[in-house]
């Protein structure tokens, strides 16, 4: 597919062909302002393409849909809303107060998940960075989505917290079975999350290069010392000064 903003002008898109197989993590890597956030978009019917289309289970995607969980940069809670209040909010927006009610308890095993047992009555104000996200985590996961989509979500946090929201990224995608694909500036992350990596070009994006990772899994922090890994980081480092070219 391709995509072209008309007003401004700018082809963001170009020809882009990509099949994501069930179960896999796929990062997608590139410049700024190559169209990765706009492919993401796309993806998740946020917007539509100016040719070709996306199909995810069969179906052609006209709009947001309940199969399809997005999470972006900031975790975006709302302030007057505890955790519990704001991984129910999807629940509540789509089918109402008493549907949200039914799931409490889905929503309060989710914060159990990621490590938040205890702090479903806690506002946003009252947590870390990388707690908020787990928030938004579990928010994205209520509504039981195949396939994810990650907006650079650990962009924001410190080294060390992105590396412990990394790991439990991981551990929650293999635990679930889902379909990931995650927008990244940071080349270890796709390296460390992914089995498959796609390197964008410079404007307009297209698929430049498409390198596999066949890191053993599930992975541990331990991986990043690897020669292995420190070989993919360089391959990718390599593949990306191409494509920016």
């Amino acid at each position: 597919m391709s995509k072209t903003f008309a007003l401004r002008r700018v082809h963001a898109l170009a020809e882009v062909d990509l099949d994501l197989q069930p179960g896999s993590f796929y990062s997608i890597i590139g410049p700024s302002g190559c169209g990765k956030s706009t492919l993401l978009k796309l993806i998740a019917g946020l917007m539509r393409p100016s040719s070709g289309h996306v199909t995810v289970a069969g179906t052609t995607v006209t709009g947001p849909r309940r199969d399809i969980g997005m999470m972006f940069q900031q975790p975006v809670l709302l302030p007057w809303r505890t955790a519990l209040s704001n991984v129910l909010l999807p629940i509540e927006i789509r089918d109402g107060s008493s549907a949200a009610r039914k799931v409490r308890d889905t929503a309060l095993g989710l914060l159990e998940l990621v490590g938040l047992h205890g702090f479903d009555n806690v506002y946003p104000y009252e947590l870390s960075g990388g707690m908020a996200q787990r928030v938004a985590i579990c928010r994205m996961l209520i509504t039981e989505p195949t396939l994810l989509l990650l907006d650079e979500p650990f962009g924001a946090l410190d080294e060390l917290t992105r590396d412990v929201m990394n790991l439990e990224l991981a551990r929650i995608c293999e635990s679930r079975n889902v379909t990931t694909f995650m927008v990244t500036h940071s080349i270890p992350e796709a390296v460390f999350l992914s089995d498959v990596v796609f390197v964008m070009s410079a404007r307009p994006g297209r698929i430049a290069d498409t390198i596999r990772v066949d890191l053993p899994r599930p992975r541990t922090l331990e991986v990043l010392s690897n020669d292995r890994f420190t070989g993919f980081v360089k391959q990718l480092r390599l593949s990306l000064a191409v494509g920016a070219a």
